[in-house]
């Protein structure tokens, strides 16, 4: 692989992520660059050596696999972006792949500006990135690269949007590695960040560099550089003043001396006096002295006359002004209908404001950029910037408030003819042009949409604010209709955001928005929003009173169409507020805006009734769910509602997975998840499927697939898809008897907030009571089995597979602390006919049909039980294995069969207590007993070696519990006497000083 060439020295690199200043970096000679490297105006980079060499490093770094983050943070004008030009250079001489972004300083900042900047500039090279691996993260990246955008796509959050850029990032830099470049990153938008705060921490092993230019003013962008390079994830490059030697050394660069002792001595130390070491103002303060004849050059070289002292800033000012007249009037202006657009301008938007043509529009561009005023705006085509702030500062000297106001107008009037649509950048733009120009009502209407836009797009940052600039300039223009718009988007946006204070506040001028003439319609309308926000924000009481006062609103001015918007809103509202009819309310409600929605084509809300309508029936009759899962789909699939269609699918699957085990469904749905982008959904079925390979005994599909899931959704912090994998985890480790390893998974679900969670019910029902009845502790097991009762008689669990419907029946039947009634009371539920319940239930029908004499019947319901179990290797031989003792003791079914499948299921999945067991049972019903010596090659070489038997093996695994004699002796269906001859032959074979130490060996062995 090419090494990453740049000028300068080769030196250690300092330590990656930490603030890196002058101090501490090598002390590398100040240097010029050949003219290959020249990207700005300047002669030379000086310097800089040590800056370069490190940003050397991490370019090769990157394209050997190890990416990273580095902030190159400095005050204006010091030199970020010269240096970053100059890292470019190097990364195209080195053949690695560039994408450039700015962010905007043009108006209010909008969603994504350099991030789409920089991920266009793929599109631009003619390579086809359509066979780009990126699964369901392509639809998520619509939002930046209009190429993909299907308008099917999720709104999901940054988080997903941050991995799926990501991907597209390694996908894209394999084979090549890849700059990207990202400046003035102090002007971003909030969800250009929240994007960046993930590629921060996720870039360390990929070929990507992230390099990035801040301001040491405060800033969001300069937060999250300094919290990046506290945890270690990114390296912070401050980029500090030049010293006076290297300000002496640039100044003879730029006068082609060959050394500052050339360079008058009085024009050196005026220009670090005045310059405080700024590149910038050195450059532009020479060039001043050099147009104001204060610094000339003869045959013996460069000489002072004249008084050099000045004010730095007016003496700016001054130059740039008169090399502004030096173009003329229609050159002045031409930059100052350029000013008013914003540092950086559009030239299609600014030639017709200004009314040239484009020889003289070229011509004037030309002349500004030799003066040193403008330069192109290399990432994006079209667009051209002034190189200093200072310049647009100088020109507005220039303009009365009226001029300012009128070129305004007219840039209004330009964006808005040229793009009629105002999409991407233009409707925030038009919109700040209109406020400058003083017409507050139109500039409140646009931020509205361009506020609109952003929270359709899921930019919630962008959208609150812009939103909130709308709603304020319409309160001053006292449009109050259209502030009551910006309201319907502003409420929901501000409760997405978390600021429900915010939201409150605005609540509080609905009565006085009510008095300005707003249509009952609206101001309904305006009070579910609220109740919606309050049903987000837990607080049922806040949003039942909105509810109420919507339906007061409506009394006088009954809207059906509002009501039923109202009333799904009060039906999710009364689902979780606390009362003893909350779900026969809730019900009723849902019906009722079902109904309106039918009759009238409201298919969002009838979509959003027959989705809470199917929770409501789920526990009661899953036909019923189904149902009215299937009329969701079909409303989705009427009205091209792909993302309602994609929940409702996803639904009916998981109905016929618990029904009967079937997986078609939500593989189906997963497929529709991946097509639409909807990362949320797609590791929702990942891992349902988990527990599906767990529950069928495939153990290697469900590590592999755990492991892969769990990876990504732990990184997207998509807490209930960590939490259910975790829990599927822990049922795995639970199903070996591997004790340890189902409490390590369970402390992981822990601390994902596994109490009083959803899947809480099942790490009890699944993993603890399936562990403790492989190790053949029935009491414990019922134990469990009594904590998943309590917790779900609390919590109500929609996954129904703790147990509570299926193997508490059994056992309790087993234990004679049940009997026929309990068992109809259980069938009767929809439950219990769930295919996992079903077994248990017809195994215990068949317990009980023994025990009344019906032997015969007995029989059939156990091989009607083992035909339903027929999936679930594991339960079906430990159902086996629990019934046999009562089939033996009543005289139906075939026992000693049984026990012999199960005896060698579980010695070949190595659960010796189970296998114990059905030994034992199989001894005690006069059967012989078959003897396996197939054991000794899962003993460990020096055990094996020291002459340890298979039992003896088996007696000192059970000794890292410290278990006496007595229980290891139920452990194995040996006597005590037995269990106390191993262990002494143990001790005797080991070595071991005695009984402790043999334990401690044990656990030790347990743990490595």
């Amino acid at each position: 692989m090419a090494r990453t060439r740049l000028a300068g020295p080769r030196r250690r690199v300092p330590k990656r992520s930490r603030t890196v200043r002058a101090g501490d970096l090598p002390q590398v000679p100040i240097f010029r660059l050949s003219s290959a490297f020249m990207r700005s105006h300047a002669p030379s980079l000086v310097g800089r050596g040590p800056q370069l060499h490190l940003l050397e490093r991490a370019l090769s770094g990157a394209q050997q696999g190890r990416g990273g983050v580095v902030f190159l943070v400095g005050e204006a004008g010091v030199g970020k972006s010269r240096l970053a030009a100059e890292v470019v250079g190097g990364a195209l001489d080195a053949g690695m792949r560039v994408l450039r972004g700015r962010s905007s300083t043009t108006g209010p900042a909008v969603p994504f500006r350099p991030l789409t900047e920089a991920l266009m500039s793929l599109f631009r090279g003619g390579a086809s990135m359509d066979d780009l691996a990126l699964g369901p993260y392509r639809p998520v990246l619509g939002r930046l690269i209009p190429d993909w955008d299907t308008g099917e796509r999720e709104s999901s959050s940054m988080v997903i949007l941050g991995e799926a850029v990501l991907r597209l990032l390694i996908a894209a830099g394999r084979g090549q590695g890849q700059l990207l470049l990202l400046e003035d990153l102090h002007d971003a938008d909030p969800e250009t960040l929240g994007v960046l705060e993930y590629l921060v921490d996720n870039l360390e092993y990929t070929p990507v560099l992230l390099l990035a230019t801040v301001r040491t003013d405060f800033s969001d962008a300069l937060d999250l550089a300094q919290s990046a390079r506290r945890r270690g994830a990114a390296t912070l490059l401050e980029i500090p003043p030049l010293t006076r030697g290297q300000a002496d050394e640039m100044v003879a660069a730029q006068l082609g001396a060959a050394d500052p002792q050339e360079v008058p001595q009085t024009v050196l130390q005026r220009l670090w006096e005045d310059s405080s070491g700024s590149p910038y103002l050195v450059e532009e303060l020479l060039q001043t002295m050099i147009g104001a004849g204060t610094l000339v050059q003869g045959q013996d070289g460069w000489r002072a006359i004249g008084d050099l002292r000045s004010d730095v800033s007016s003496t700016l000012a001054r130059d740039i002004l008169r090399r502004i007249d030096r173009l003329g009037a229609q050159g002045l202006t031409l930059l100052s209908a350029a000013a008013v657009l914003g540092r950086r301008f559009p030239l299609t938007v600014l030639q017709r404001m200004s009314g040239v043509d484009d020889r003289a529009l070229l011509s004037h561009l030309h002349a500004g950029v030799a003066a040193r005023l403008v330069i192109p705006d290399e990432p994006a085509p079209d667009w051209y910037s002034f190189r200093h702030s200072l310049t647009v500062e100088a020109l507005f000297t220039q303009m009365t408030p009226g001029q300012r106001a009128d070129l305004a107008r007219r840039g209004a009037e330009a964006v808005e003819e040229l793009h009629p649509e105002l999409g991407g950048d233009w409707c925030a733009l038009a919109a700040g042009l209109r406020s400058e120009a003083g017409d507050q009502g139109a500039a409140g209407l646009l931020f509205a949409d361009a506020g609109g836009r952003a929270l359709a797009a899921g930019a919630l940052g962008s959208a609150v604010t812009l939103l909130c600039r709308a709603e304020n300039l319409l309160a001053e223009a006292g449009d109050a209709q259209g502030r009551a718009a910006v309201l319907e988007n502003l409420l929901p946006a501000l409760a997405e955001a978390g600021d429900f204070a915010r939201a409150f506040e605005l609540a509080e001028d609905l009565h006085v928005l009510g008095g300005f003439g707003l249509s009952p319609v609206r101001l309904a309308t305006l009070h579910a929003r609220l109740a919606k926000v309050a049903h987000t924000a837990g607080r049922w009481s806040d949003g039942n009173r909105q509810v109420a006062r919507a339906r007061e609103v409506l009394a006088a001015s009954p809207d059906e169409t509002t009501a039923a918007t109202v009333d799904v809103t009060a039906a999710y509202l009364a689902l979780d507020t606390p009362g003893p009819d909350r779900t026969q309310h809730a019900e009723k409600l849902a019906r009722s805006a079902a109904d309106t929605a039918e009759r009238h084509g409201l298919p969002v809300v009838a979509c959003q009734a027959q989705e809470l309508l199917a929770t409501v029936a789920r526990e009661r009759d899953p036909e019923e769910s189904e149902a009215m899962l299937g009329q969701a789909l079909a409303t989705a699939e009427r009205h091209r509602l792909p993302l309602q269609r994609m929940y409702a699918a996803t639904r009916l699957g998981g109905n016929a997975w618990l029904a009967e085990g079937d997986t078609s469904g939500l593989l189906a749905a997963r497929e529709e998840a991946l097509r639409l982008g909807s990362v949320n959904i797609v590791h929702t079925v990942e891992g349902i499927l988990v527990l599906d390979a767990v529950l069928r005994g495939d153990d290697d599909t469900a590590r592999a697939r755990a492991a892969e899931c769990l990876a990504v959704v732990r990184r997207l912090r998509l807490a209930p898809a960590v939490r259910y994998v975790l829990m599927a985890q822990a049922v795995l480790a639970a199903h070996h008897a591997d004790r340890a390893g189902m409490e390590t998974a369970l402390a992981a679900f822990a601390q994902w907030d596994g109490a009083g969670s959803q899947e809480e019910p099942l790490s009890h029902g699944l993993a603890r009571a399936f562990c403790a009845l492989l190790e053949e502790d029935r009491e414990l097991a019922r134990e469990d089995l009594g904590t998943v009762l309590a917790l779900e008689a609390d919590n109500p669990s929609t996954y129904h597979l703790s147990g509570t419907h299926g193997m508490v029946l059994l056992l309790d039947v087993l234990a004679g602390r049940a009997d026929r009634t309990r068992h109809a009371e259980i069938t009767a539920t929809a439950m219990a006919r769930m295919r996992w319940n079903r077994q248990f239930v017809l195994l215990t029908e068949a317990v009980l049909l023994g025990r009344e004499g019906a032997g015969a019947e007995a029989a059939r319901a156990a091989e009607a039980a083992q035909a339903v179990a027929e999936p679930y290797p594991l339960a079906r031989h430990l159902g086996l294995r629990l019934i046999a003792d009562a089939a033996h003791q009543d005289g139906w079914g075939d026992p000693v069969s049984w026990l012999r499948q199960a005896e060698h299921y579980f010695h070949e999945r190595d659960v010796p207590a189970v296998a114990g067991a059905c030994r034992a049972g199989l001894r005690r019903l006069g059967a012989p007993v078959r003897q396996h010596r197939t054991g000794s090659s899962g003993i460990p070489d020096q055990l094996r070696a020291q002459g340890v038997t298979v039992r003896e093996f088996e007696v000192f695994r059970l000794l890292a519990e410290r278990l006496s004699n007595k229980d290891i002796a139920d452990r194995l269906f040996i006597s005590p006497r037995t269990a106390e001859k191993h262990i002494a032959s143990l001790i005797t074979k080991t070595g071991a000083a005695n009984r402790a130490d043999l334990c401690a060996r044990s656990a030790a062995l347990r743990d490595s």
